[in-house]
């Protein structure tokens, strides 16, 4: 999603995307994919562009859009580590990826508590045998 009332409010200030990222101690092409949508501005960085730009953190902030990302060349997907890079929403997921990920979570929590169980036994103090 597009940040157009920072850029209008940009560009009407005179201000360059290479001013602004340099004021927020970012590159220019960061800061470019920023501005349209593709990359997250984080509240600290809202807070330093409305400065930068004198005006209110209102009159430029413009809510992110929801984007929950999944690299399927990770391992916990794919043994492979070479990997394409390619990135995929959650809303394009088949369900058989997420049942798949369901039953991974549960084993994990069964082996976080057998770990939690373990710890706890080995620090139990022990019975010296007379």
């Amino acid at each position: 999603m597009q940040k157009e009332k920072l850029r209008l409010i940009r560009k009407q200030k005179g201000y360059t995307q290479q001013q602004v990222a340099d004021f927020i101690a970012t590159d220019v092409s960061n800061y470019s994919r920023k501005e349209s949508g593709d990359v997250r501005i984080i509240p600290d960085e809202w807070e330093k562009i409305a400065r930068f730009l004198e005006v209110p953190i209102e009159e430029i902030y413009e809510e992110e859009e929801a984007k929950i990302i999944v690299n399927y060349d990770h391992p916990v997907f794919n043994d492979s580590s070479s990997g394409s890079g390619s990135f995929h929403q959650f809303n394009n997921l088949p369900g058989s990826i997420i049942e798949s990920l369901q039953g991974y979570i549960a084993l994990l929590k069964e082996e976080n508590e057998r770990l939690k169980e373990e710890l706890k036994n080995s620090q139990a103090p022990s019975r010296l045998k007379k």
